[in-house]
């Protein structure tokens, strides 16, 4: 089958884009494998009038109604391969079938590498969790912690004291130097240096980090920025150039969201950082205007 747009994944990002395309009468297909990023996460915050919202059920929405144009497609599949086909792209999925498009979209997501301290991934997207503006509100004014996963958490430690009292866990790790550790009391954040054993609470709720050395330290919620991997090597495979983040890797984009290979486009987390399901979404948007233009207007998607 021959498609004017294959987006690989189906989450924010790669609705948003199938979206404008199909509203264009141009042929699309959404493959995705149903496992997206936030899965874990029972509400979704910050997205117009979806504040609250559960991630899944919205996903779940938006592919009803992307169902409902007779130009969209959606495959529950992972795409295995891709490669250039003449002017445009072959796509092998998993299960064998191949996909032919003009243009891609790139949308498949990350994923976390979360550190491997005991009750941290039953906890994760609950108690545990990654963006202060997604969560914060509802844990403002309680025990808040951040647990040291590189350089940019002090900055993330020192954010999250906006939300409530905030102790950074070095876990171990060497204290910061002197003039960050000022800029840290200036925010009111305590340092924690011991490593830590344990997360404990009941359920996926968060009560208490578990020190080495024996102590309980009360905690109710604690961000961590872990690193990062993507979803898929297609990216590497069609020649996307692929920058090292601050937390991982990053497909390279212009402002149009297409990628240093023509033709190709990516969006949301694996094309941004930070990540959001509102910044995800306006990018999926502006990767299917701009591919749906260059469908219009070849000589501009040079």
């Amino acid at each position: 089958m021959h498609y004017d747009a294959v987006i690989l994944g189906g989450s924010f990002a790669g609705l948003s884009a199938a979206l404008y395309v199909a509203r264009a009468r141009r042929r699309v297909c959404v493959v995705d494998a149903g496992a997206p990023r936030n899965r874990f996460a029972a509400a979704s915050h910050g997205f117009f009038a979806q504040d609250g919202q559960n991630p899944l059920a919205m996903i779940a929405t938006a592919r009803a109604q992307l169902a409902t144009y007779p130009n969209a497609s959606l495959v529950t599949d992972t795409a295995s391969a891709a490669q250039v086909q003449g002017d445009g792209f072959r796509v092998t999925l998993a299960s064998g079938e191949r996909l032919a498009a003009a243009k891609l979209v790139l949308a498949f997501g990350i994923s976390d590498i979360l550190p491997e301290l005991p009750g941290l991934a039953e906890r994760w997207g609950t108690s545990v969790l990654h963006c202060p503006y997604c969560h914060g509100f509802e844990f403002a004014g309680r025990r808040l912690g951040v647990l040291y996963a590189a350089p940019i958490s002090l900055h993330q430690a020192a954010l999250v004291a906006e939300w409530g009292p905030t102790t950074l866990f070095l876990d171990g790790n060497p204290m910061p130097e002197a003039d960050a550790c000022a800029r840290l009391a200036a925010r009111g954040v305590d340092i924690e240096p011991g490593p830590v054993r344990a997360l404990a609470g009941d359920g996926s709720a968060l009560a208490a980090a578990l020190m080495v050395d024996g102590r309980s330290l009360a905690l109710d919620a604690l961000f961590v920025g872990p690193r990062h991997r993507l979803n898929s090597p297609i990216a590497e495979q069609l020649g996307c150039a692929v920058d090292e983040g601050l937390l991982g890797p990053m497909i390279r984009t212009e402002a149009t969201k297409e990628t240093t290979i023509p033709g190709v486009y990516a969006a949301g987390d694996v094309a941004r950082s930070p990540h959001s399901v509102a910044w995800a979404s306006a990018d999926g948007v502006t990767a299917g205007v701009s591919l749906h233009q260059s469908l219009v207007f070849p000589r501009l998607a040079a």
